[in-house]
């Protein structure tokens, strides 16, 4: 079976870090105002993290981002109106001078500066059924990642939890002052994210973090998949991998299109940050490790599915095997699969999620902060 490239280190400050944990309920304006207040620092330091960002990545002052993100204030109050209740609600429940368009900046950060963010991200679904009628009946569906992104980011991760009136319950790890990131419902339909450097944007669509909100409060894949058709797609250019008991689908995402990606033979779909098929967009080349991530995580899930039974490889395939042997990899680092920081980009794997959905069994997610490569902290069960 693969091994990881280096040994296990208590070298990452992540490993130790210990988020926030709030459960968010009530109408959607209240929903925000606790989350407001609950997340006020960490709210607070990633409006000053971003101020940062938007001015030495593209040479936007805030009020020139403020700007910017009305256009995006519009569309989600004309497609998807109850989230900007929710904004409204994170600006009342921050209780000093923030505003709704400082939370709408943050929301669509993504497509505000377009192109200019160094934010790398490794997903698999991975489809595990054997052939036996036993493992048909209780085979699973895997849904991982890796996610990279800035260091001074890692210290404001929270783990949330939402409960709307008629809508699955959600679970998720995000950036607060964010109304969608990464995770799952209890629906049993979970999401992951990998940014795209590619022009174009539309003012007209829904910022991406928008789309992950909608699609957590699925009840299943084709429904999630419904619904980002009927919204019209992405502002920006993403790839966005749905999974529920039943499959996995791979999408790329630009303004206007959704394009799907296949399986491999194996039940395999991976992604890491650069466009697969879709080829409407102007791409441009920005991690550098991108292909060299994606041609490993297939080395690895191949050794992997090769190693096992076939039919017991659903059995043998769980979180902690798949956190040791597959995101702790550190081949072509620091571009690796478990990412750290290099001369020029201060971006490294802030956290690592593993998803588990089953028929007629409750979801489930194995959650770390910091590299896999470093793990020593604890290991986070969502649902909690």
């Amino acid at each position: 079976m693969a091994q990881p490239s280096n040994h296990y280190s208590s070298g990452s400050p992540m490993s130790n870090y210990t988020p926030p944990v709030v459960s968010l309920s009530g109408t959607h304006y209240e929903i925000g105002v606790q989350h407001g207040r609950l997340l006020h620092t960490q709210i607070r330091k990633q409006l000053s993290t971003y101020r940062r960002m938007f001015m030495d990545l593209s040479g936007m002052d805030w009020p020139e981002v403020r700007e910017v993100a009305k256009q995006y204030h519009n569309t989600i109050h004309r497609k998807a109106n109850y989230l900007l209740d929710e904004m409204r609600g994170i600006a009342d429940g921050m209780g000093d001078e923030t505003t709704v368009m400082d939370i709408v900046a943050l929301n669509a950060r993504s497509e505000i500066a377009l192109g200019m963010w160094h934010d790398g991200c490794t997903s698999i679904g991975w489809h595990l059924t054997g052939t036996t009628k036993y493992e048909k009946k209780h085979g699973k569906q895997i849904l991982a990642q890796n996610w990279d992104w800035r260091t001074e980011v890692g210290q404001n991760l929270a783990l949330i939890t939402i409960k709307q009136f008629n809508k699955p319950q959600i679970w998720m790890v995000t950036e607060p002052g964010l109304v969608g990131k990464i995770g799952l419902n209890s629906s049993s339909v979970g999401i992951t994210l990998n940014a795209i450097r590619a022009r174009k944007t539309s003012g007209e669509l829904l910022p991406i973090h928008c789309l992950c909100r909608i699609a957590l409060e699925a009840t299943s894949v084709e429904n999630a998949i419904s619904r980002l058709h009927e919204l019209g797609g992405s502002a920006s250019c993403q790839a966005m991998l749905i999974a529920d008991p039943t499959m996995c689908r791979g999408l790329e995402l630009t303004p206007g299109h959704i394009f799907y990606l296949a399986e491999n033979p194996q039940g395999l779909l991976a992604h890491t940050n650069h466009l697969l098929v879709a080829k409407d967009v102007d791409e441009r080349p920005w991690m550098d490790g991108s292909q060299a991530r994606y041609k490993r995580i297939h080395e690895i899930c191949g050794e992997i599915a090769h190693t096992f039974d076939y039919d017991t490889l659903a059995k043998e395939v769980t979180p902690q095997l798949l956190r040791h042997n597959v995101f702790a990899d550190r081949e072509n680092a620091p571009q690796a699969i478990s990412m750290s920081p290099s001369d020029s980009k201060e971006v490294e794997t802030l956290f690592n999620i593993v998803m588990v959905f089953q028929r007629h069994e409750e979801p489930y997610a194995e959650l770390i902060f910091g590299r896999p490569d470093q793990a020593n902290g604890r290991v986070y069960s969502l649902p909690w």
